[in-house]
């Protein structure tokens, strides 16, 4: 059973206990009331007037396209439709927020916090207080002008188990305070969005050490960027949108700029194509400075120790803090464009956040992208035991490895190849068309050396570094108490060159971490130097048999984690 609360519809049967979650996720489901006589709460009564200024502003297209501006939309592409249709969504948005207002209640017992909403389906939810990881507050922009929050209160899964639309500022600081400090927990992902003078939140007038501060260098690094042409389609789409609302059609208004015959295809597409990318940087120089603006990582006493705390945004302020009790180590981010430019993305591996957070940057995240060197010097500040481990040097994997994927190399290309050439006498693909697949070995062939330099792993006290990955290269340093189990795996390629992928089991982060292609001792024996305690009943040592020692003299093989069994391991297969 999944970690969020499963709706029941009305009638509630009034007495009847709740249903525990079998899977131990904390989050409970339920058809009826706690015992508890805590008064049911409203949500803010400031909802109404932002429903109601919503309620109009949705009219005012249809009231500045007929009234002030008398659009004749008789000869438009979609005539009037446009417009009715943002006036009907935009109404019914409002009045539909209205009665939800209307019909949700919501407590806080001394066990559980219990949330009932829904006109014709009715819903009732409740959570252990005692499983409460977060308390989240996010605010769009109408939400930050009438002074309300959107609460999401989590318990450690990737979607919130309550949401609560929306209460006041002081009401998210008086959550915080009843449900995690009163309980001794501190937030792991607090995402909120209050504002820069809100002195209510935890944290807000505790000591903080600065980490990282924002640098305007930073803009530059995501910029450049493959999403600019999503992001240009994005906003052309948009704003094609927008100007049907006063019959305003933005392909005439393309058209009427220069003359595109004249210009010729090749110099149109080429304008159109710099234009699009031009127009994506803007929109991502906009959106970088409005999610990153005044960011700052610190790292703030807490009543029960210290814990990292992000903030950031201009039209919406978000905060987010992690437990450093829960901290586990680092991870790091290198996409093959980037890595050439010296670039990386940073986060936390740490117990308690989720993994990923629809609609949102994950929490895990603690820097925008910056450039590699500043960002291992961040991690090894944010791990505060002056281990620095990513930018220890790794151990190399066995040769096999480069040799499976120089096989995958020359397979891909050569296997493509051979089918367009028998394809190519039916034409049904052009006939010298497996040239061109031929001709791309050379880049196969170079990006399977890329491959197998990524590959690295290492032990730095008290951490264990993994190192892979082409399209991305992921390094993540994760301190060896946090290992919880190993998995080894062997595809039929990789059992015929004689290696094993590692898994590393974990309950932070990712929750499973990889060590691809080592050889087969080589992976035993960095299993067993990881985690002597929890292999050493599986692992057994071999001795050499009478007759072969006869005929062939070895020495004694080195006990299992010694220096000399290491070494060994280690020597490429």
């Amino acid at each position: 059973m999944s970690g969020s609360p499963t709706a029941v519809t009305a009638p509630e049967p009034a007495g009847t206990a709740g249903t525990t979650d079998p899977a131990g996720t904390g989050v409970e489901t339920a058809a009826a009331e706690s015992p508890a006589e805590a008064p049911w709460r409203r949500l803010d009564r400031r909802v109404i007037w932002l429903d109601l200024v919503m309620f109009l502003l949705s009219l005012t297209p249809s009231f500045v396209a007929l009234v002030v501006l008398d659009v004749d939309f008789s000869d438009g592409a979609f005539g009037i439709w446009p417009l009715a249709v943002a006036t009907f969504l935009g109404v019914t948005g409002a009045v539909r927020d209205l009665l939800r207002w209307m019909k949700t209640r919501y407590r806080i017992t001394d066990e559980r916090v219990e949330l009932r909403v829904g006109w014709l389906h009715r819903r009732y939810r409740y959570v252990p207080r005692d499983r409460v990881r977060s308390v989240d507050a996010t605010a769009r922009l109408r939400h930050r002008l009438a002074g309300l929050r959107i609460v999401h209160i989590g318990a450690g899964e990737a979607q919130p188990a309550l949401r609560l639309n929306a209460v006041s500022v002081a009401a998210v600081a008086g959550f915080r305070r009843e449900l995690l400090v009163a309980t001794g927990t501190r937030p792991t992902a607090a995402d909120t969005a209050d504002t820069a003078d809100d002195t209510d939140a935890p944290g807000a007038a505790t000591p903080e050490t600065p980490i990282a501060e924002l640098r305007w260098s930073w803009l530059l690094y995501n910029l450049v960027n493959i999403w600019a042409f999503l992001a240009a389609g994005f906003l052309l789409w948009s704003l094609f949108w927008l100007l049907q609302l006063v019959n305003v059609d933005l392909r005439d208004v393309v058209g009427g700029l220069v003359d595109w015959r004249e210009l010729g295809n090749g110099w149109s597409a080429v304008i159109i194509t710099a234009g699009s990318f031009l127009l994506g940087v803007i929109g991502l120089g906009i959106g970088f400075v409005t999610e990153n603006w005044n960011f700052r990582l610190v790292r703030a006493t807490t009543e029960n120790g210290t814990a990292l705390l992000t903030r950031r945004g201009l039209t919406q302020t978000r905060e987010i803090y992690r437990d450093d009790r829960r901290l586990r180590g680092v991870h790091t981010s290198e996409p093959l464009f980037w890595r050439w430019l010296g670039l990386a993305e940073t986060e936390v591996v740490s117990t308690g956040l989720a993994g990923w957070t629809a609609g949102q940057e994950s929490a895990s995240v603690i820097l925008p992208r910056t450039r590699i060197g500043y960002a291992r010097r961040v991690a090894a500040d944010v791990l505060a035991d002056g281990v620095r481990p990513l930018e220890a040097p790794t151990r190399a994997h066995a040769r096999a490895a480069l040799y499976r994927r120089l096989l995958w190399a020359v397979g891909l290309p050569g296997g493509l190849a051979a089918a367009l050439a028998w394809l190519a006498p039916t034409s049904t693909v052009p006939d010298r068309l497996w040239l061109y697949a031929l001709a791309a070995t050379p880049v196969t062939l170079v990006l399977a050396v890329i491959a197998y330099r990524s590959l690295g792993h290492t032990l730095v006290e008290p951490y264990v570094v993994t190192r892979y990955g082409l399209a991305r290269r992921y390094t993540t340093a994760l301190q060896r108490r946090a290992v919880i189990g190993w998995k080894f795996r062997q595809s039929l390629l990789q059992r015929i060159f004689g290696l094993n992928t590692l898994g590393i089991a974990t309950a932070a982060g990712a929750r499973h971490y990889e060590v691809p292609d080592l050889g087969a001792a080589q992976a035993v024996a960095f299993a067993h130097e990881t985690t002597p305690d929890l292999l050493a009943a599986f692992v057994v040592r071999t001795e050499p048999t009478p007759v072969a020692a006869a005929e062939d003299p070895q020495p004694p093989a080195a006990a299992p984690g010694s220096e000399g069994w290491k070494q060994e391991c280690d020597r490429p297969s």
